[in-house]
């Protein structure tokens, strides 16, 4: 049985739809099932549940409030990840760890390989960072860290969503173009995670859509599939200050997937022309 935590949210629900779809058997659990911040609770729901492996998608995520809510953020992210991972442990489960390109320090221009040197910048980031090392101290020949970055898909809220919605009441918007990433669609996302829970390749993975693009241009290619006349204005980082820094360098290497022979997933604008599409 395949354990999804956070399977409420944004990732975690579209790994049990994709995991009902294979007739795999799994089970999604989230906070109201689980209190992954507690140790004893996680030890002893394990127990009695005994996965076999374990897609660890609970996290928390609100990047500019992390920096005053620092606390809760670590008992989540890290603490959370150790309890998870401990318990895997104890029962011989797999475990994959949902992390981020927040733990690199975003700076140059250059591809981040899975072994770069990790340097967060922010409290968000170094939670997610934590989370890596629990995990592979617990479970070091059993596991996956999976890296993604700017996440959409059906449920929950995100950059598309937000997107559309502004532009339902604004001729023009301004978005940051000095930040350089790769759009994740969570469907696409979740058959790869899918894969990976049954394949035994394990260690460090990037994963992200195909291609790169800046949040301008992410916005620009929202309006453009989805026939919308709001104009998009290119602003720097500068001029959109956030309570945490962001990072300008989000290039994520894929050649993690190529050499353990995963699938790399479609190019962002396709996956954003089928997410319109279902929307």
């Amino acid at each position: 049985m395949i354990l999804v935590t956070g399977a409420a949210g944004q990732l975690g629900s579209d790994i049990v739809a994709e995991l009902q779809k294979r007739n795999i058997a799994h089970k999604g659990i989230d906070i109201a099932e689980l209190d992954i911040t507690s140790g004893e609770a996680v030890k002893s729901y394990f127990a009695a549940a005994l996965p076999k492996s374990v897609i660890h998608c609970a996290a928390y995520t609100a990047v500019d409030k992390a920096e005053d809510e620092s606390e809760l953020c670590y008992a989540v992210n890290s603490l959370g990840a150790e309890n998870i991972a401990k318990a895997c442990s104890e029962i011989g489960a797999e475990m994959i760890y949902i992390s981020t390109d927040y733990v690199f320090d975003g700076e140059g221009d250059t591809f981040y390989e899975t072994d770069a040197v990790k340097a967060p910048i922010g409290v968000y980031g170094k939670s997610k960072l934590a989370g890596e090392e629990a995990v592979i101290k617990h479970i070091p020949n059993d596991s996956y860290i999976v890296r993604i970055s700017w996440v959409f898909g059906k449920n929950g809220n995100n950059f598309v969503k937000t997107m559309l919605k502004l532009a339902d009441s604004r001729a023009e918007l301004n978005v940051v173009s000095d930040q350089i990433g790769s759009p994740t669609y969570t469907p696409d996302l979740a058959v790869l995670l899918c894969d990976m829970a049954l394949s035994g390749k394990f260690g460090v993975y990037h994963a992200t859509n195909e291609g790169f693009c800046s949040w301008a241009d992410f916005a620009e290619e929202i309006m453009r599939l989805s026939g919308s006349n709001c104009k998009i204005n290119h602003i720097t980082t500068e001029q959109y200050p956030t309570r945490a820094t962001r990072p300008k360098n989000s290039r994520l290497s894929k050649k993690s997937l190529d050499n353990a022979g995963f699938a790399r997933l479609p190019e962002w604008s396709n996956a954003l022309g089928r997410f319109l599409g279902d929307n």
